[in-house]
């Protein structure tokens, strides 16, 4: 690899994300890059900071000055790459995305404002697969259920995230209980089948260069924690389909089920999702990806990724404080 540089990458809202900062160390190492991975986070406690080379505390995204601060780590730290992980970041980051750009040599790993606001809202979601062809549970207005419609239905709060506040309803009493706690919820008829997550990764220019399909095995809060590693040329052939229309970019995590009456996408996450370990270290490997796109490489498409590997998330603990 041809260095033009240190490309030091700021992860943020880093949380429990000690997988993934890991992997951006370890590829770091193995390309000879010596570049700085830097977490950073509102929580002094939060476990992902312990394990990074440097450590950052921002105030909450509710803050005004969030973008500021970040701006500012960024120039200190000499960031070449903002790297967001949770929902919540990326309408603001991705409205906010010149101006980072203009004020740092960072580039931030979002897709534009107009894709990010697909994605984090559920019913634009279910638009956009139903108005390009894709398939997708069936949506119903809330005005159209009563005691005498077909259960079960599921539900589920429109910015959703982590599969909070999401409940199968089976009955007509359920669905007025649920609804009342999600407040404005999605209504989709029920499906059943595979659920697959799938991490795609597509340069600066939206080009895909890999797609990773993984069988979710088991799930827990909402992630991932036991998977398979499958190409599913089915799945693979569907989710380009979906980029290509979308045209997002970075690291992007889907979620889809293979039922008996086709493909069902569920939502799309603009993000690196919480299993996406499993997909990098199988052999797609995006932490490599985006430093040979920092190091102003071109990519091409390809599936040198192994199949038919299953990976096994679990938790660790770490003491960061003796008691005095």
């Amino acid at each position: 690899m041809n260095k033009t540089g240190k490309f030091n990458i700021l992860i943020l809202s880093a949380g429990r994300r000690v997988e993934l900062i890991n992997l951006f160390k370890k590829t770091s190492k193995d390309m000879n890059l010596n570049a700085k991975i830097v977490a950073a986070d509102y929580s002094n406690l939060a476990p992902a900071l312990y394990f990074a080379d440097d450590k950052v505390l921002l105030p909450k995204i509710s803050s005004k000055n969030y973008i500021n601060e970040i701006i500012n780590n960024a120039n200190y730290h000499n960031i070449s790459l903002i790297i967001p992980t949770i929902d919540t970041d990326l309408l603001l980051l991705a409205k906010n995305k010149q101006k980072i750009e203009e004020e740092t040599r960072a580039k931030v790993l979002i897709s534009d404002y107009k894709i990010v606001d697909i994605c984090r809202d559920k019913f634009k979601t279910q638009t956009f697969f139903e108005e390009n062809n894709f398939g997708v549970p069936k949506l119903y207005n809330f005005k159209e259920i009563n005691e005498n419609s077909s259960f079960p239905l599921f539900l589920k709060p429109k910015d959703g995230s982590s599969s909070q506040n999401i409940f199968k309803v089976n009955n007509y009493n359920e669905f007025i209980t649920y609804s009342k706690i999600i407040g404005d919820p999605v209504i989709q008829e029920f499906i059943e089948g595979d659920e697959y997550t799938i991490d795609a990764f597509l340069d600066f220019n939206s080009n895909i260069i890999t797609i990773v399909p993984r069988l979710r095995i088991q799930t827990r809060g909402g992630e991932i924690s036991k998977g398979k590693i499958v190409k599913d040329r089915e799945i693979i052939n569907e989710i380009k389909a979906v980029l290509e229309t979308l045209k997002p970019i970075g690291h992007i995590t889907l979620q889809l089920m293979k039922t008996k009456n086709g493909i069902k996408f569920i939502e799309i996450n603009p993000r690196f999702g919480g299993g996406a370990p499993m997909s990098i270290m199988s052999g797609a490997n995006s932490c490599e990806n985006l430093f040979r796109i920092l190091n102003n490489e071109k990519l091409e498409y390809n599936e040198n990724y192994q199949e038919n590997e299953v990976y096994l998330r679990f938790d660790s603990s770490i003491k960061i404080s003796d008691k005095k």
